[in-house]
Formats: structure tokens, C-alpha cells, sequence
């Protein structure tokens, strides 16, 4: 029996959010010696822009994703986690965030992962996203690899 995933949006600094988070963080830096956590500091709650979702089962917090903008029309994919594979929290999070990122204006959205991080990029691959050249301040690092969709 397939199991009701509810998308909430939320603060991240909410208790219920920053669970999650930091759940996030601890397994990143367990996998790939890095939070992620300095990619995520500049945080608007009050900006339209910005968006960030909790995902749930139940009651309990089983994923966490995140749109802040780029540019005037380009929204970045940030802190998509998902407690449990096979459930397709990911999946659930990810429409939900490309679906607000239309309502807000976005044309695109992009992403940043790490090259280590096989299953982030094949998950992404899988729902259409492409590898576009480095951006912003991943320009120059070789351990990152970059994705975009076009939301058109």
C-alpha cells in the first residue's frame, strides 16, 4: 500500500524543519566530508522567491527541499533530502517544488550536487534534469556537477 505523502511549506528554522535539516547535513558530511550547510546561510523567509518544503508521512518528517532564486527567472534546487528510498518523497518534494517555482515566475531552475554523489545525479537525470556548466561559485570546482530544467 502506497503511502500519502503531504507537501508542506514551512520555515526552515522551524523546529519540524531544522530536524530534518540537520539530519541532512550529518548524512552529506558522512558521505561526502561536507554539511552543505554554507551553501544555505542566506536564507529569505519573507521573500516570495524563496520556498522551502517539509515533506511528510503521517506525522512524521520524512524529506525537506528548497527554491531560492538565481536571477529573475531562475530558481536553485537546495537541501532535497529524502529519509527513505523507494517511497518517491523525492519525486513528491521535487514536482512540488517545480510547480511553485511556475506560480513565482521561474523559467528554470538549476542545481548544484556533488560529482561523488551518483544517485543525486541519476535521480535528477530521471526527472529531466540536464548537466549544464558549472554556475555562480561552483564555476570552478572540479568536485561539483551542475543540472538544469527548463520549466516551460
Amino acid at each position: 500500500m502506497q503511502e500519502t505523502i503531504s507537501i508542506k511549506i514551512s520555515n526552515p528554522d522551524h523546529e519540524k524543519a531544522a530536524s530534518i535539516l540537520e539530519e541532512l547535513s550529518k548524512n552529506l558530511y558522512i558521505r561526502f566530508g561536507s554539511d552543505g550547510k554554507n551553501s544555505f546561510q542566506d536564507w529569505q523567509n519573507e521573500n516570495a522567491k524563496y520556498v522551502f518544503v517539509i515533506a511528510e508521512i503521517n506525522t512524521e518528517i520524512v524529506g525537506c527541499g528548497a527554491i531560492r532564486p538565481v536571477n529573475e527567472h531562475t530558481g536553485e534546487v537546495k537541501r532535497m533530502y529524502s529519509k527513505y528510498r523507494g517511497k518517491k518523497i523525492g519525486q513528491t518534494l521535487l514536482a512540488f517544488l517545480e510547480d511553485n517555482a511556475r506560480t513565482i515566475g521561474y523559467t528554470n531552475l538549476v542545481l548544484e550536487t556533488r560529482v561523488k554523489n551518483e544517485s543525486a545525479i541519476q535521480f535528477y537525470q530521471k526527472q529531466e534534469y540536464n548537466i549544464i556548466p558549472n554556475y555562480g561559485k561552483y564555476r570552478d570546482r572540479p568536485e561539483a556537477i551542475c543540472l538544469g530544467k527548463s520549466l516551460n
